[in-house]
């Protein structure tokens, strides 16, 4: 007889065996669904929050005391803006965050003392703290041309804006969107106005 028994398995060893393998496949099936998954979320989620929803970090001083530096913001794309809505823009490869003073045909004048008027009617604002002419070299009262949108910062002593030739108005297909909600800091998170 050889030393060497073959030893034949137990149902029960035959039965543990399967359940494991059958576990082992359930398992691989399970983990690559759900490695799917998330990534098809992930991608859905980048594709709306470049396109439809980008987020935005404020850079500067233009705003304040609306939005401050380092603030985190959500915009919304939309080709719908009215006088006061703040927005983002590209320029100069960079993106810039203004508030909406007057639209297409809308005729822009201000006054020494920083006050504006849109169409001869003196804009309430309470969102500035202070006024200021600021840097203006464009010839007032200023007519806002087709498709296009005159743009302010807040912090009018400081801010380059519509106001100068160097950005001047604002086409359409260089707006981000609308600012809507700041969510950093925390203490300061929700609606922007």
């Amino acid at each position: 007889m050889d030393s060497k028994e073959i030893r034949i398995p137990t149902l029960e060893q035959i039965e543990a065996e399967l359940q494991k393998e059958q576990y082992k496949s359930r398992y691989g099936r399970v983990l690559r669904s759900t490695v799917f998954s998330l990534l098809v979320v992930a991608a859905v989620a980048v594709i709306i929050a470049v396109l439809v929803f980008p987020v935005l970090q404020i850079s500067g001083t233009s705003m304040t005391e609306t939005l401050q530096d380092k603030d985190i913001v959500v915009a919304m794309n939309s080709s719908d803006y009215t006088t006061g809505d703040v927005i983002a823009f590209y320029y100069n490869n960079n993106i810039l965050v203004k508030r909406v003073i007057a639209v297409t045909g809308d005729w822009v004048d201000i006054d020494e003392d920083g006050n504006v008027f849109v169409n001869g009617e003196m804009l309430e604002e309470p969102y500035i703290s202070e006024k200021a002419f600021g840097d203006c070299n464009i010839t007032l009262p200023y007519q806002v041309p087709d498709e296009k949108v005159f743009v302010m910062g807040d912090h009018r002593a400081t801010s380059i804006d519509s106001r100068n030739t160097a950005v001047g108005c604002i086409g359409s297909e260089l707006v981000v969107g609308r600012i809507l909600f700041r969510v950093w800091p925390l203490s300061e998170m929700g609606a922007v106005k």
